[in-house]
């Protein structure tokens, strides 16, 4: 019988196996698939079938269950937890995960301990004329309490764009907001959450300047931040180009967000988990904006701080789940700065020309430092092509390494000319395309 140690991974997917191979005592490590992406996140979820499904193929394990994990938002985020409740092995509570999740209550929480968050409110969307919340402004932005990949997230200016939101959120809630409310129903809610339930709509002011993300874990209840990354949108959108790693903001405002972060996390009461959250850090006012809190660690900064510090996140998330110590290195990668791209259309269309597994690996071959994932098949369109926001499609994610900023950007320069992708009845256009 082998001794090494049985790791479940709700959603193991093809573009993580390379990383989660190249964590520290990977050797040592056996990954068993725990429910397919298709069957977590596609569809109106049921977190009661999704349970009993997974218990079904761990009860049918005739190894040793040694750990329970998943890098994927709900339903992913609460099922570990849950399961690890279950069989034994090592996982925050139920109730910190859903503290973060739900946007509403994670604020309620947060207002708690610090003050850089945008000032927030409900929206009743049970009302005939459902109105801003008091003392928040435009612009601001709409959203439910759960949802994925800022899917039913909408800025808005005025009250007209405010009532379109409204009503597609009216729309859309349910998907996510229904499987939510059985969690919930498994808490003791304080009473400052009684009666909010999942299907909740929250109103937060916009926020600008620089869009960071912090990634951190809680071991043994001391909090430990491990990277802090620059989010970079497209011109004039809310949309990602790329996430950069190590991040270039000063050193003061980088200890300031660590600081904000631990008091947050402390107040969460995470522990044996990893986290990203993200903020809003505006160089005019110096001001810190706490946008949200994932309980998770980050699987699209994997390949960044493999490239930088050299190993990636993915050791902190297992490490914990063993009960091992989950630092990972400073800097002892093979690059000083890694960045994540988003290659992005602004309009529909059918993708018509995609390159092959066998064109992806000469490109990673010819070009250093170099990792692609193209996201349409040949002849998909983009609008069927599942999570993407609402202003654009993602048509490949290109991870590069590299000596400096510069150098990053000509590697996706040159991935982009080499992909080559292609589509039918499109015109590249402004980000209002999509929903035109």
């Amino acid at each position: 019988m082998s001794d090494r140690k049985n790791i479940f991974i709700l959603g193991l997917d093809e573009a993580n196996l390379p990383t989660l191979r190249a964590v520290p005592d990977a050797q040592e490590y056996e990954y068993h698939p725990l429910l397919t992406i298709e069957e977590l996140q596609h569809g109106e979820v049921s977190v009661a079938e999704l349970f009993d499904k997974a218990r079904g193929v761990l009860d049918s394990f005739e190894g040793s269950i040694d750990a329970i994990v998943g890098y994927w938002d709900f339903p992913v985020s609460t099922l570990v937890p849950m399961l690890s409740e279950r069989y034994g092995t090592r996982s925050t509570g139920l109730e910190s995960v859903v503290k973060c999740e739900h946007k509403y209550w994670s604020r309620l929480e947060q207002q708690k301990v610090i003050d850089e968050h945008p000032r927030f409110g409900r929206v009743d969307l049970e009302a005939d004329d459902p109105q801003p919340p008091e003392g928040v402004r435009f612009p601001m932005w709409l959203k439910p309490a759960l949802s994925y990949s800022s899917e039913l997230a909408f800025g808005v200016k005025d009250q007209q764009e405010f009532r379109e939101a409204v009503e597609a959120i009216r729309k859309g809630v349910a998907r996510v907001g229904r499987p939510f409310e059985y969690i919930l129903d498994r808490l003791d809610l304080p009473e400052e959450m009684a009666g909010v339930g999942g299907q909740v709509c929250l109103a937060e002011e916009a926020l600008s300047g620089i869009q960071v993300a912090v990634e951190g874990y809680v071991h043994n209840g001391e909090v430990t931040v491990y990277g802090v990354l620059d989010s970079i949108n497209y011109p004039d959108s809310s949309s990602f180009l790329r996430h950069q790693y190590p991040s270039a903001l000063p050193e003061p405002v980088v200890r300031r967000l660590h600081d904000v972060s631990e008091r947050v996390m402390r107040q969460i009461g995470m522990d044996a988990a990893t986290f990203s959250i993200e903020y809003f850090y505006d160089p005019h006012t110096d001001a810190i904006n706490l946008l949200e809190i994932n309980p998770r660690h980050s699987q699209s900064h994997a390949e960044l701080f493999q490239y930088v510090d050299g190993v990636p996140n993915h050791h902190c998330m297992l490490s914990l789940a063993l009960g091992r110590d989950p630092a990972l290195p400073h800097r002892a990668g093979p690059y000083a700065v890694a960045a994540k791209w988003y290659y992005r259309w602004f309009a529909d269309g059918a993708a018509r020309q995609v390159p092959t597994p066998e064109d992806i690996e000469r490109i990673e071959r010819e070009i250093p430092g170099v990792r692609v994932d193209v996201v349409p098949e040949e002849g998909q369109r983009l609008s069927e092509t599942p999570h993407q926001d609402s202003y654009s499609y993602e048509l490949a994610h290109i991870f590069t390494g590299g000596n400096s900023e510069k150098d990053l950007r000509a590697k996706y320069d040159r991935c982009v000319a080499a992909l080559g992708l292609a589509f039918d009845e499109t015109e590249p256009g402004g980000r209002d395309q999509k929903n035109v």
